[in-house]
């Protein structure tokens, strides 16, 4: 017998309406018949998207929200049945570690407080002084000095916080800790500090834990076996290496389809499933397989009307879906649904060279060299205009490829004695401008040439009253 066991757990909250008196006019199906067995000393990862039910049927375990149907049983004793009395003392051997580390503690008590407290209700130490050398001892297993007693939960960072969840569950002595999502708010760096406390914790205090997440890589690494919610139910259960080596449920295919893979090559070349639609309401769940509304392998018959059970293919390799065994085989295709490839999801790469040069596409005639500064360099660009008009057509540019224009020439046809004529015009008109910058860049010499000969003195100023001349 395992040393937990869920058979048919189901969590509905009513939906209440009404001014005067309330009416129940539908439920919320958060959890809605989940089966799962959890052995001594095993990890147990439970893992789906946000809103399928994982925090709730957690909370359930402990009796923090209300079973509305269905066992839990820990060591042969029903919790869903016990007397809340009963059931207040039996939490010691239940603990769990909140997803927010800060909002779990209380501000207002210090560490000795938070993690005394517990023991004080449970009867853990004769004393005080009995209760703070235990604590002492598991702040140590938890990787915090012992000058912690006395400080706060906001003098903590965020991995030291979730230390002290993990220490205020550890001073209870459970059997079995329920892990709520234990790294999701820390530092990929703390993530691993942490993980490995767990496991460092298992191995030496025989712990089981239920760890709940989304993240598929930090369950892979600390799981022995998997269980994936989709909308309140439970669709594959499978030993770790065997659930992310070849996935059978669709919903499993494309969670496993997004988690990126640190090898280059593999991630180029491997696929992501793209699912199409909306997640339903809980509050209205589709009939028959929950995930119909969304599988690319939807099929018309049992699929929107029957409700497939959690069956065993082999192995311990759980499936709830009517057509696993067709789906892995390849004798049902896909229906629905998209495969892109998981770096660019949908962007092809395109090939320059692929692409077809039309009028369009023409390769731009390179600008002409600005207006000169000097008029002996006026004089020889409109001397070398007219020579660049007349080479423009025949040689390309220097940073055009040469068989690019002669494609651009041969797919242009007449439009290349249109070109030529433009440039000619453009030649001209470069011309032009030279000419009529010439006069001015001479007058411009003129006047340096008197500045510099102008007497020093009374003479200068006299220059400077004297008339301008006349110019041209």
């Amino acid at each position: 017998m395992s040393l937990l066991e869920l058979d048919g757990v189901k969590v509905h909250f009513p939906v209440k309406k009404g001014i005067l008196f309330d009416r129940t006019v539908g439920h919320v199906y958060a959890v809605d018949g989940v089966s799962l067995s959890v052995e001594a000393g095993q990890t147990y990862g439970l893992v789906g998207e946000s809103g399928c039910g994982k925090t709730t049927l957690g909370r359930a375990v402990l009796r923090l929200v209300e079973i509305t149907d269905g066992e839990v049983v820990l060591d042969g004793t029903d919790l869903a049945k016990l007397p809340e009395k009963e059931m207040r003392s039996f939490r010691r051997r239940l603990q769990m570690v909140f997803q927010d580390p800060l909002g779990s503690l209380n501000p207002r008590q210090n560490i000795e407080s938070i993690l005394s407290e517990g023991m004080a209700a449970h009867g853990i130490g004769a004393n005080q002084d009995e209760r703070r050398e235990k604590i002492r001892e598991i702040l140590a297993k938890v990787g915090l000095p012992t000058n912690a007693l006395s400080r706060y939960p906001h003098e903590f960072s965020g991995g030291q916080r979730q230390r002290i969840g993990i220490a205020r569950a550890l001073v209870l002595e459970p059997d079995v800790i329920i892990c709520d999502e234990p790294v999701s708010a820390l530092d990929v760096s703390i993530q691993a500090q942490v993980i490995n406390l767990l496991e460092e914790l298992q191995e030496s205090m025989g712990l089981t834990y239920l760890v709940i997440a989304h993240d598929l890589a930090v369950v892979r690494h600390i799981s022995d076996v998997i269980g994936v919610m989709y909308l309140g139910s439970l669709v594959e259960e499978a030993p770790s290496d065997a659930l992310y080596a070849e996935p059978k449920h669709p919903y499993t295919k494309a969670l496993m389809s997004a988690v990126p893979v640190p090898d280059p090559e593999v991630e180029d070349h491997r696929e992501r499933i793209l699912l199409r639609g909306d997640l339903p309401s809980p509050a209205n769940p589709p009939a028959g397989c929950r995930f119909h509304t969304r599988c690319p392998w939807k099929q018309d018959t049992l699929c929107a009307t029957d409700r497939p059970e959690l069956k065993d293919l082999g192995s311990g390799h759980k499936v709830a879906c009517h057509f696993a065994a067709e789906i892995a085989s390849g004798e049902i295709r896909r229906t629905s649904g998209e495969v892109v490839p998981a770096v660019r999801e949908g962007v092809e790469d395109v090939d320059p060279d692929a692409i077809p040069v039309t009028d369009s596409t023409r390769v731009p005639a390179p600008r002409k060299a600005a207006a000169p500064e000097s008029a002996s360099a006026s004089a020889s660009a409109s001397a070398s205009a007219s020579d660049e008009a007349e080479a423009s057509d025949a040689a390309p540019a220097a940073d055009v490829k040469p068989d690019v224009v002669s494609d651009v020439v041969e797919a242009s046809g007449d439009q290349t004695d249109v070109d030529a004529a433009d440039e000619a015009a453009e030649a001209a008109e470069a011309k032009d401008a030279a000419e009529a910058e010439a006069p001015k860049v001479a007058e411009e010499a003129a006047d340096a040439e008197d500045a510099e000969n102008a007497p020093e003195g009374d003479g200068a100023d006299e220059a400077e009253e004297a008339p301008a001349r006349p110019k041209g």
